[in-house]
């Protein structure tokens, strides 16, 4: 019997490295201007290590931000102990950054690496899920801001986060004054 793994094995530095690599070439050149060819330049590493792991830029893109490397406070809504104007920030605050640039690449690859991959859509779902940073701050608006305790938490989530996902697929921005009327016909 032998030790030898079959297949290769991940390094998580060279992980690591990819992912900091992505996340440096996306703000500094935008989705569209990003190659694995660059990426594994910067990198420090093969191509064929990056395919390895990822079979597209749009999954490496989407892998930066579920691991906070590409926007890692926009996924977290505001607390300042009103519920409803912190998810009305929240919504505006992610069309200012899909206004941006990189915007509208940054939504492309999170859904097409998310379309293409079922492991990244599980995560992009847990993130923005039921156990994510917007289910918590629905309970504790829950427990204390006097939110209904019977709003149903993972599917407002959803709610919010479909209505963003849509407009901006369909490159239509909200205004404050739309995402507060979104927040009220959720949260009444």
């Amino acid at each position: 019997m032998t030790d030898h793994r079959q297949g290769p094995v991940r390094s998580e530095a060279a992980r690591l490295a990819i992912l900091e690599a992505t996340a440096r070439l996306f703000m500094s050149k935008g989705y569209d201007h990003l190659t694995m060819e660059g990426i594994a330049a910067e990198a420090g590493v093969g191509k064929q290590t990056i395919y390895r792991w990822w079979p597209s830029k749009g999954d490496v893109v989407a892998d930066c931000l579920l691991d906070g490397l590409l926007l890692p406070d926009s996924l977290r809504p505001p607390e300042t102990g009103d519920i409803r104007a912190d998810l009305v920030d929240w919504i505006t605050g992610i069309f200012h950054v899909l206004a941006r640039p990189d915007g509208e690449g940054l939504l492309r690859s999170i859904i097409a690496a998310a379309a293409g991959n079922a492991d990244v859509g599980r995560r992009i779902y847990s993130s923005l899920g039921a156990t994510s940073s917007m289910a918590d701050r629905i309970r504790k608006a829950i427990h204390e801001e006097g939110l209904a305790v019977d709003t149903p938490i993972e599917e407002v989530g959803e709610a919010i986060v479909g209505a963003v996902i849509l407009r901006a697929l369909s490159r239509s921005t909200i205004e404050e004054a739309g995402a507060r009327r979104l927040v009220g016909a959720l949260l009444g």
